[in-house]
């Protein structure tokens, strides 16, 4: 049989093609992947009526190839899913809370979305496996084997995120004919696709280079590739693995946290214009989705402070106790910690929680600010419950700050600053984490890799003999660190999963204490219920079943096209 062509497949092919074999199916144009200072890496020439007899011949047309891989690469969806987790909510029925409450099953839209998505990008990425040879001679080694690892590191980052959600999934590693058998084939074991995820992570660092030129920026480095393999190996216990790797990106010497020189700011400014790769001072950022002004942009800062709904991204009372007190203490030990009033949360508290949440006396774009005056405000002071379209309503208390442009709040889809799929930060904390579940873990590990994260923003270090002391948990210390450090970055959900704390997920979301908010305003809370302390629960009947939650369930469309996937235990 012919084999179905990548480039000249129209769309009335698509459709037919679609009711056998939708998941590994690819759209035709890819979007723009990437943003760059070169305009010949943006500006990319359509690829829809080329064919492979023709196409795989020079330079120019595998970088468009490999170019158009990248449109898999995550970008804010990746901080989306942060509200599968505890760490947010977005109070209104979403797929995203369904999921995180257990009150889902496999009908669910965003099952398939992902599912299909990621198969969309590995057909592409085989798609490219099977001819780039055929320019081998008039391409470069070099070059080559450059394309191919970043091609080879976005299968890898596919089939990841498809084991981390499925478990079990179908592992394909060639474009598929209408009467290929493996389109109907059973799911390949989770062990075997992480087994296949890693060896290609090794394979794709061979060939990358460990930087790229400033025409270049956002393209998949060596460190990407090492990097990656730590988080993958991290999430499956393989920590002699997860260290190996986290190490070798350490000892690449082309990284370092991103600083401004002040401790109150260097951290939030990371995640503005500021700490964009093309503005030239951000080391830290290891694989990142590039925005461009103008080309290609996102909706971060009005999703986070709408002005006239309720936040996309309201961060929970979990969240909000997660952060020390500025001694190194919880707020539940620290003599530091009070909760007289509204404001008095934020003080004391390790930096982070200020540059990560909203605080009052801070510029933002939400407009009214709850206040009794009911009208718009350049400094935020209070959270609004009030409904009434003239600002921005949170669901528990409590604001974002982090990865919030506080001028692109009014207009939609004005958000041009970077989102970071992986950053050095992650590194050491991978490092130090994996060294502790070995049983290796000493002082001087604490002090290259979390107590730099803290040095950054003048927090106190963390001291193993001083958590003794205490009476602290150092697993449950580290396991703080890494929920405060990477807030809001898309990994709480995949934290409690490895760590398998699901029962998290089934606790009440709550929000600030309701004697907190103001008389006057007391009338738009008053249908909310409180916990026994009087904290506004959120949400409720929460539920994980962990004989069925710690995977999705195969979606419903995938096992009507294929009966052969299975399902999952529990579904």
């Amino acid at each position: 049989m012919k084999q179905i062509n990548l480039f000249n497949l129209r769309k009335s092919t698509l459709r037919q093609f679609s009711l056998r074999c939708a998941s590994f199916i690819i759209p035709i144009a890819f979007g723009v992947s990437i943003s760059s200072c070169n305009d010949d890496f943006l500006e990319r020439q359509p690829i829809d009526a080329i064919t492979d007899v023709t196409f795989w011949e020079t330079e120019e047309q595998l970088k468009q190839a490999v170019n158009g891989v990248y449109a898999s690469l995550k970008g804010k969806n990746f901080a989306d899913m942060e509200n599968l987790a505890d760490n947010t909510i977005y109070p209104p029925r979403s797929d995203y809370q369904s999921i995180s409450s257990g009150n889902f099953d496999f009908t669910v839209g965003t099952l398939n979305s992902e599912w299909t998505a990621q198969y969309d990008g590995i057909r592409r990425c085989n798609h490219f496996l099977e001819n780039y040879t055929k320019a081998e001679g008039t391409v470069s080694p070099e070059v080559l084997n450059q394309f191919v690892g970043e091609v080879r590191f976005m299968r890898a980052f596919l089939y990841s995120y498809l084991s981390f959600f499925f478990g079990d999934v179908p592992l394909i590693t060639k474009t598929l004919d209408i009467g290929d058998p493996e389109i109907y084939g059973p799911r390949a074991p989770r062990a075997q696709v992480v087994d296949f995820v890693l060896e290609e992570l090794d394979k794709a660092a061979q060939g990358l280079p460990v930087t790229y030129n400033t025409a270049n920026l956002g393209r998949i480095t060596k460190g990407a590739a090492l990097g990656w393999k730590a988080r993958v190996a991290l999430f499956y216990g393989r920590y002699d693995v997860a260290e190996a790797a986290a190490k070798a990106v350490m000892d690449l010497g082309v990284y370092q946290l991103y600083s401004n020189g002040d401790p109150a700011t260097s951290y939030m400014q990371l995640f503005t214009d500021a700490g964009k790769l093309a503005a030239g001072k951000n080391k830290e950022t290891i694989l990142a989705r590039l925005y461009l002004e103008n080309v290609s942009m996102h909706n971060m800062s009005r999703e986070t402070l709408v002005p006239d709904q309720t936040s996309r991204f309201s961060p929970t009372k979990s969240l909000v106790d997660a952060y020390l007190a500025s001694d190194g203490l919880p707020i539940q030990k620290s003599p530091l910690y009070s909760e007289a009033t509204y404001g008095d949360i934020f003080k004391n508290r390790d930096p982070r929680m200020t540059q990560t949440i909203l605080t009052p006396g801070t510029a933002w774009g939400g407009n009214d600010d709850g206040d009794q005056d009911d009208k718009p405000n350049a400094i935020f002071n209070l959270p609004k419950f009030n409904a009434d379209k003239k600002g921005s309503v949170t669901g528990t208390g409590y604001y974002f700050i982090k990865y919030v442009d506080p001028g692109a709040v009014a207009t939609y889809n004005k958000d041009d600053n970077d989102i970071h799929l992986l950053r050095y930060a992650e590194v050491l904390l991978t490092y130090a984490e994996a060294r502790l579940e070995q049983g290796k873990l000493t002082q001087q590990d604490l002090d290259i890799t979390i107590n730099k994260l803290r040095d950054r923003v003048g927090m106190v270090h963390m001291n193993i003999e001083e958590l003794a002391a205490n009476g602290l948990n150092l697993r449950e210390e580290i396991r703080r660190e890494r929920r405060v450090e990477l807030a809001r970055e898309g990994q709480r959900y995949f934290d409690i999963l490895r760590w398998k704390q699901g029962d998290l997920l089934a606790q009440d979301v709550k929000g600030i204490k309701k004697s907190l908010i103001p008389s006057w305003a007391q009338t738009y809370v008053a249908s909310y219920p409180t916990d026994e302390n009087g904290y506004l629960i959120i949400n409720n009947g929460r539920r994980f079943d962990p004989a069925k939650n710690y995977l999705w369930p195969v979606p419903f469309t995938q096992l009507q096209q294929n009966p052969n996937l299975g399902q999952n235990p529990g579904w």
